[in-house]
């Protein structure tokens, strides 16, 4: 059997996840967020506040008997106010740098400790964004989260590939891990990216744009675009980039 840990499950990218996994009666998804709207023989829902620091450090990982996969898909993210920074306040700056990294790099630790012993293929896959490469006004906090999240990628990579070097530490498979942005996609973030004011988003008509020429991907397509590329992850040369380079 195969086990998906993916977060965000209950709407966008997160549950196209879930539903194209959970065409393959082989593969298991556990499912965490604030809602649940998946109902299946083979999914399990875990009701997580990714914001609540101390319920995501308390979640813990099931030991599966005998997987072939395991992997952690760490899909949630917010934009939070899109504002320039002296017009946020304290809380909001917490509560999204929480969302967008410290909760999946808790969850992270916490998938390593677990399996580190575990013979199967595991693989971490951090959702990530444009954004974590280009400057945007109104976006501070998203951009350096998703930016902060390609590093802490970069950095667990590195750390497999040193483990694999000493052949003592080698008794069972390292693990892999991408952080990989899907573009421009259809979902509710892109609705709230569009009711911005102009006055503290100067990119503003470029997103409206996006919607009304059809340039937003749908999220079905975005899934199997992901694990299309995925199967192929021995041969993947880089730990970060975007859908956008294998199309």
């Amino acid at each position: 059997m195969n086990y998906y840990y993916i977060t965000g499950t209950s709407r966008g990218i997160g549950k196209a996840f879930a539903e194209h996994l959970l065409e393959n009666p082989s593969n298991y998804v556990i499912g965490m967020s604030r809602q649940c709207s998946i109902e299946h023989s083979n999914y399990k829902h875990f009701y997580l506040d990714l914001t609540d620091v101390n319920a995501v450090t308390d979640f813990k990982f099931e030991l599966h008997s005998h997987p072939q996969k395991i992997y952690l898909i760490n899909n949630v993210g917010s934009l939070g106010f899109i504002k320039p920074i002296g017009k946020l306040d304290a809380a909001t700056i917490i509560k999204n740098y929480t969302l967008n990294l410290i909760a999946p790099s808790l969850l992270t630790n916490a998938f390593i400790k677990t399996y580190n012993t575990t013979d199967a293929e595991k693989v971490i896959v951090n959702i990530s964004s444009g954004a974590a490469k280009s400057p945007i006004d109104g976006w501070a906090l998203y951009c350096s989260s998703k930016a902060g999240l390609d590093m802490f990628s970069r950095v667990i990579d590195a750390e497999q590939k040193v483990r694999a070097n000493h052949p003592e530490d080698n008794i069972h498979k390292p693990f892999k891990i991408f952080s990989i942005a899907p573009g421009v996609v259809d979902t509710n973030m892109q609705m709230e990216i569009r009711s911005a004011s102009k006055q503290d988003f100067s990119r503003l008509d470029d997103f409206i744009g996006y919607n009304l020429n059809n340039q937003l991907a749908d999220t079905k397509t975005i899934a199997e675009k992901y694990f299309r590329i995925l199967l192929n992850f021995d041969s993947l040369p880089n730990v970060s980039f975007s859908i956008k380079d294998y199309e």
